[in-house]
C-alpha cells in the first residue's frame, strides 16, 4: 500500500499541484488568513515582555596559589580548619552560578525583596504610570488575599517552591567559555522589574558568597590560633602563621569589595523594546502553518484519486 501510494505521489506533477491549489486557491488562502487573522488577535490579547540584562565577569584574587602550596606543607591541617585551599577562582565562581539557581538563594531573595505578587499574579503593566495590573482571579489587591482555584497540593497562596519554578523559567545565565563573561538576564512584564530584579540578583549573589567566605574565614583563623597556642614546633607555628595571614587577606577583601565574587562591567539598564512576543512572525507562521497543511491535503487528494 506504501509503495502505491509513494508511486502515485510520484506521478503528479508540479503543474498538476499547481492546477489544484488554482482551483482551490479561495479556501486554502482564505483559511490561511482567517487563522493568520486570529492569530494577529490573539497576539494582542498577550503582554509585552521585556528583558533586561547585566555582563559581569569572575573577579580573580590570585591567593588561591599562595594557599595551595601552604596546604602542602600542612597536609590536612588547612582542610581540617575550614581554609578554602583547593578552591580556585573558577571554582568560586562556579559555585555561585549553582548558588543562583539553588532554592536557599530564592527563598532569601523572595522574602528580601517580597517579589510573590509581583512573581506569580502579575497580569500585564501601565507604562502610563509605571504599574504593574495583577489578575484578580489570582490576587486581591485590595485585601491582599491570594484567591486562586487551585487543587491540592497547591494553596492559593503559591509556595516558595511553585515561586522558585516561575523565577528560574524567567532567569537565564549564560558564560562565555572563551572570555569567561557571565550575563545575567531576567525577563517580565514591567521592564523597572526586569531591571530592578537582576541588579538586586548580581547584589544579593555578591553579598551571600561574601558572607561565606568571611564566615570561614573567621572560623579558620579561630581554629588556627588555637592551633598555634597548643604546637611547640616552630615550623609548624610558621605555616600557621602565614595561613593565618592568607584568611586575614580574604577577610580584609570580602569586608571592603562588596563586589566580591562578580564585577559588573555592563549593569542593567530599564529596557526600553520589547523582547517578545513577536507577533508579526506568529502571525506570518500561523498562515504559513495553514497553507502548507492545506497544500498538503491537496497533494494526499490528488494521490487518492491517481489510485481511483
Amino acid at each position: 500500500m506504501n509503495n502505491e501510494l509513494s508511486t502515485a505521489a510520484d506521478e503528479i506533477g508540479l503543474n498538476e499541484l499547481i492546477g489544484e491549489i488554482w482551483r482551490n486557491k479561495i479556501w486554502l488562502f482564505g483559511a490561511s488568513f482567517l487563522v493568520a487573522v486570529a492569530m494577529a488577535f490573539y497576539s494582542l490579547t498577550l503582554p509585552n515582555i521585556y528583558r533586561a540584562e547585566a555582563l559581569v565577569t569572575p573577579v580573580t584574587e590570585g591567593a588561591g596559589g599562595k594557599l595551595g602550596s601552604l596546604a602542602g606543607q600542612l597536609g590536612g591541617l588547612a582542610s581540617l580548619a575550614g581554609v578554602s585551599l583547593g578552591k580556585g577562582d573558577n571554582n568560586k565562581t562556579a559555585i555561585a552560578l549553582e548558588k543562583l539557581k539553588s532554592r536557599e538563594f530564592f527563598f532569601k531573595f523572595a522574602e528580601k525583596y517580597q517579589i510573590l505578587v509581583p512573581l506569580m499574579a502579575v497580569e500585564g503593566w501601565q507604562p502610563e504610570d509605571d504599574k504593574l495590573v495583577l489578575d484578580a482571579d489570582i490576587y486581591n489587591a485590595d485585601t491582599g488575599e491570594w484567591v486562586r482555584e487551585v487543587k491540592w497540593p497547591k494553596q492559593p497562596k503559591p509556595s516558595l517552591l511553585e515561586a522558585h519554578e516561575e523565577f528560574l523559567d524567567n532567569l537565564t545565565v549564560n558564560q562565555d567559555k572563551t572570555s569567561g563573561m557571565i550575563k545575567i538576564a531576567y525577563q517580565h512584564v514591567s521592564p523597572a522589574v526586569s531591571q530592578q530584579w537582576v541588579s538586586a540578583i548580581v547584589a544579593e549573589l555578591n553579598e551571600d558568597m561574601r558572607q561565606r567566605d568571611i564566615s570561614e574565614a573567621q572560623s579558620s583563623i579561630s581554629y588556627l590560633e588555637q592551633q598555634v597556642a597548643d604546637t611547640k614546633i616552630t615550623e609548624i607555628k610558621t605555616v600557621l602563621y602565614q595561613l593565618i595571614e592568607e584568611q586575614t587577606k580574604t577577610l580584609m577583601l570580602a569586608n571592603v569589595k562588596p563586589e566580591y565574587i562578580l564585577e559588573t562591567v555592563d549593569a542593567a539598564v530599564v529596557p526600553e523594546k520589547k523582547y517578545k512576543p513577536g507577533r508579526a512572525i506568529m502571525v506570518i507562521a500561523a498562515g504559513l502553518v495553514i497553507f502548507i497543511a492545506g497544500v498538503g491535503f491537496l497533494m494526499i487528494r490528488l494521490v487518492m484519486k491517481k489510485e481511483q
